[in-house]
Parts: C-alpha cells; sequence; structure tokens
C-alpha cells in the first residue's frame, strides 16, 4: 500500500512537472507578444507620443516592455525550477509571477486613468500644439507628427481644417501663400496646401482629434486584453506551481 502512494504521488508530480513546463512555454511566448507590443508602441507611434502632454500613454509602453523582459526570463527560469526540482528556485519564480502580476495591475490601473482623462487632454493641447509649434524652429519632431497624424488617418487640424488659419506658421511667410499644410492634401505636393477646398484637403467630421482619440482607446483596449489574458495564464501558473512545491516538500529526500 505504502509504494503504491508513493508511486501515485510520484506520478502526480510528473504530471504536475510537465503542465508548468507547457505553461512555461506559453508564458515565455507571451512575454515576447508583451514586449513586441510595447515596442511597437513606442518605435511605430513614437510621433504621436510627442503630441501628447501627459507621459502616462508612454509610461504604460515601458511597463509593457519591462514586463515582457521579466516573463521571459521568468519563463526560462520556471523551466529549470521544474526539471531540477528545486523549491528555492520555485519560490523565486512564484515571487517573479507575482511581481510581474502587480506590474499588469499598475499598467491597467495606468491605463484606466489615461482612458477618463483622455478626450479632455486632447482638446487642451492638440489644436495648441498645431497652431503653435508646427513648422517651428526647435519642434521638428511636432511637425513631423503633425503631418504624420494628417496622412494616415486623413484628417486635417484639430477640430476642422479652419483651425490652421490660427496657426503661427500659416500667417507668415515662410507658408507661401499656403491655407493648410501639405500635408492636409488628398495627394500631397509641394505648395498643394494653398487650395483648401474639400475636393482637395481632407475635411473629416471631428477633425484629427478623433481620429487620434480612436486610436489611442483602441491601443489601451488591446494593452488591456493582452493583460488580462496574461494574468489569468498568470494565475494558473501561480496554482500550479504551488502544487508542485507541496509535492516536493512531501517527497523524502
Amino acid at each position: 500500500m505504502g509504494a503504491y502512494e508513493e508511486k501515485k504521488e510520484t506520478c502526480g508530480t510528473i504530471c504536475l512537472k510537465y503542465l508548468l513546463f507547457t505553461f512555461n512555454f506559453l508564458f515565455w511566448l507571451a512575454g515576447g507578444v508583451v514586449m513586441a507590443v510595447g515596442v511597437w508602441t513606442l518605435v511605430e507611434k513614437s510621433d504621436y507620443i510627442s503630441l501628447l502632454s501627459s507621459k502616462t500613454y508612454e509610461a504604460s509602453a515601458y511597463i509593457l516592455i519591462l514586463a515582457g523582459a521579466i516573463v521571459m526570463v521568468t519563463g526560462v527560469l520556471g523551466c529549470c525550477a521544474t526539471f531540477k526540482e528545486q523549491r528555492r528556485l520555485l519560490r523565486v519564480y512564484f515571487v517573479l509571477l507575482l511581481c510581474i502580476f502587480l506590474l499588469e495591475i499598475l499598467a491597467g490601473v495606468l491605463a484606466y486613468i489615461y482612458y477618463q482623462q483622455l478626450n479632455e487632454e486632447l482638446k487642451q493641447n492638440l489644436r495648441e500644439k498645431m497652431i503653435q509649434k508646427y513648422q517651428q524652429n526647435t519642434h521638428e519632431h511636432i511637425t513631423r507628427a503633425v503631418d504624420k497624424l494628417q496622412q494616415e488617418f486623413k484628417c486635417c487640424g484639430s477640430n476642422s481644417s479652419s483651425d490652421w488659419v490660427e496657426s503661427v506658421w500659416i500667417r507668415s511667410s515662410e507658408a507661401n501663400g499656403r491655407k493648410v499644410p501639405d500635408s492636409c492634401c488628398k495627394t500631397p505636393s509641394e505648395f498643394c496646401g494653398m487650395r483648401d477646398h474639400p475636393s482637395n484637403i481632407y475635411k473629416v467630421e471631428g477633425g484629427c482629434i478623433t481620429k487620434l482619440e480612436k486610436f489611442i482607446l483602441d491601443h489601451l483596449k488591446i494593452v488591456g486584453a493582452v493583460g488580462v489574458g496574461i494574468a489569468c495564464v498568470q494565475i494558473v501558473g501561480m496554482v500550479f506551481t504551488c502544487c508542485l512545491y507541496r509535492s516536493l516538500k512531501a517527497e523524502p529526500y
């Protein structure tokens, strides 16, 4: 009977080991996805970040990269701890899972706060940056971001194309008679901004604010979905880790 119980316990431990190994492999892949989303936010959409006064959106991207890196390291550590059957490594692994879980909660809180204040921030800052800093010395990154925003989202101006009437650049001689930037044109070419007829430039209801807000909100939803998915997987992993830890503790040395 004792031998049967020992064999049964050993089989249970082996099953737990392979379940935890499978979990760690999936967890490692998930870490890569999280890091990729964070890097994509900073690299591909870095121009748009310069149009925001708050650093919350940028901070959430850095948190994702940090969490993804820790997840990948934790996945490797988890595999080592599982196959070596070392309780000390399992304890470290569990603590790292807990730290990642807390990081995800922090990112989620930041995303929720930013979600609440996004519309007001865009209303207050986007128009001001467009009319005050576009095509101004030392603000080349703003010019690049605005041009990319208007071309990629097919919009013109913060609320409408008429916003450009108050632009410091449009009012100056440097604009060479343009009424809007050339990036407002449906087919951009030099001096195409001299003609602001709807057949030539983008006339979008709500302007670029609504387009940028929708883009950021959609991105926050992706971040939230990824975070919730990994958090659920982590809970499963922590349960497996506790079970394996107790199983190894019960085995004779």
